[in-house]
């Protein structure tokens, strides 16, 4: 274990002792980190209207545009997310701004007093430093990102006057159990008596229906309390208090705008039809679909499930009809590995696998056993030993998606951006 950071020390410093601390990545549960947040006197915002997002897939993309369309609307917003992709100050918005370093510096010699005897994990003293920052802000809205399941997680201390369920389908099963059942028992545990409950996931297991039942939430889910429809190049939301036609499609998933929609009408009724299609369609996400070179055209996408996969197949197959796509791809070995590479197969004619470090990190071999024997697929040590091969490989109409992980996209996307080839 690392000493205590000195007055003043570097952010940088202060994660490495983080990370240093606790035993384990992952410890769930709310008794440790509930304590310190009460002593900080974090478990009440105020007036600050709370909405927890929670979800297996489309958590990001949910808050991006609910915080764009409000930021519109003039109110200000502090959004907490997890992972970061290049810088941990991305876990932090406040109106639009990561927080800088020096307000994260002051929030954890906050928290390092507070917790006395109390082992936090990373992501805990995350969240209560977030908490710290959107609490001196006064804030009208705060978001707040899921970061594992939602019972147990973190952010599940503070009650939300929305809770949202974006999707729910297998993810991290040694910790939320391996049916769609149990997993949405756990992210059904953010709703709250008499408070609104937005389901985006429109085949609902019974356990979701079950909790909102016996916690007495206002389920308002996709299919029964609000539908939405697309026709060619607009869609069409009808809900509780909105009905809205010739609404402009977004860059970011549908399903999840109009799951964003559900949240806008119960809190914030009043806005206008163009404020809201402004947000929704204006609204980016690093690492969703996000294009950083056109020709060859390279796409990253942080899929590392088999919902999330799915999803990029669909929104992939007619982008790359008829030219020559190369997938970088490396993931974690606690993920369903062989639920997502032979989804996204059929697409892909030539496979860089990659083997990422670290104790989750999953080997290159372990990728390619997924794969049909018959698969072009080559292995290597590290994303950048695999992108200088790729790149002496690829031509203007070839297409690369660079996928399977945050950290294989964050890891590419540094090594992109000093690529004096492609600047």
């Amino acid at each position: 274990m690392l000493p205590v950071p000195a007055a003043n020390a570097a952010l940088s410093q202060w994660l490495d002792y983080l990370l240093s601390i606790h035993p384990t990545e992952i410890d769930m549960g709310l008794t440790r980190v509930s304590k310190v947040a009460k002593r900080l006197n974090l478990l009440d915002l105020g007036k600050t209207k709370i909405v927890t997002v929670g979800g297996t897939n489309g958590k990001g993309t949910t808050c991006a545009m609910l915080e764009n369309i409000l930021r519109l609307a003039g109110y200000s917003v502090g959004v907490y997310s997890s992972p970061h992709m290049l810088k941990f100050n991305e876990r932090v918005r406040i109106n639009g701004d990561d927080a800088p370093d020096d307000a994260f510096v002051k929030a954890f010699e906050q928290i390092e007093v507070a917790r006395a005897e109390t082992s936090l994990t990373f992501f805990e003293y995350a969240t209560l430093a977030g908490l710290i920052l959107f609490k001196a802000a006064d804030l009208d809205v705060v978001i707040l990102e899921v970061g594992l399941g939602g019972r147990l997680d973190a952010t599940n201390m503070v009650d939300a006057d929305i809770s949202v369920v974006t999707s729910v389908d297998l993810d991290h099963e040694s910790y939320l159990g391996n049916t769609r059942e149990l997993v949405g028992r756990e992210k059904a545990g953010i709703f709250r008596a008499g408070k609104p409950a937005i389901v985006g996931e429109p085949n609902l297991p019974h356990t979701v229906n079950d909790v909102a039942k016996d916690v007495g939430a206002y389920l308002y889910r996709v299919g029964t309390e609000f539908n939405f429809q697309q026709t060619r190049d607009t869609w069409s939301f009808d809900g509780k208090t909105f009905e809205f036609t010739g609404l402009r499609l977004p860059t970011l998933p549908l399903p999840n705008a109009a799951t964003v929609l559900a949240i806008v009408e119960h809190g914030w009724p009043h806005l206008s039809q163009d404020i809201i299609d402004e947000g929704i369609r204006s609204a980016r996400l690093t690492g969703r679909l996000e294009q950083v070179n056109e020709a060859p055209l390279i796409l990253l996408d942080v899929a590392h499930n088999p919902h999330a996969a799915r999803f990029l197949v669909k929104q992939l197959s007619p982008i790359v009809k008829g030219r020559k796509v190369f997938a970088l791809c490396g993931m974690l070995k606690d993920k369903d590995i062989g639920g997502v590479l032979p989804v996204v197969a059929p697409l892909v004619d030539a496979w860089y696998l990659v083997s990422l470090s670290g104790e989750r990190g999953a080997s290159a071999e372990l990728l390619r056993q997924t794969l049909s024997d018959s698969t072009d697929a080559t292995l290597f040590d590290d994303i950048a030993s695999a992108w200088n091969r790729l790149k002496a490989q690829i031509q203007p109409d070839d297409v690369v998606i660079v996928f399977g992980s945050f950290y294989t996209v964050a890891g590419f996307k540094s090594l992109f951006t000093q690529d004096n080839r492609f600047v």
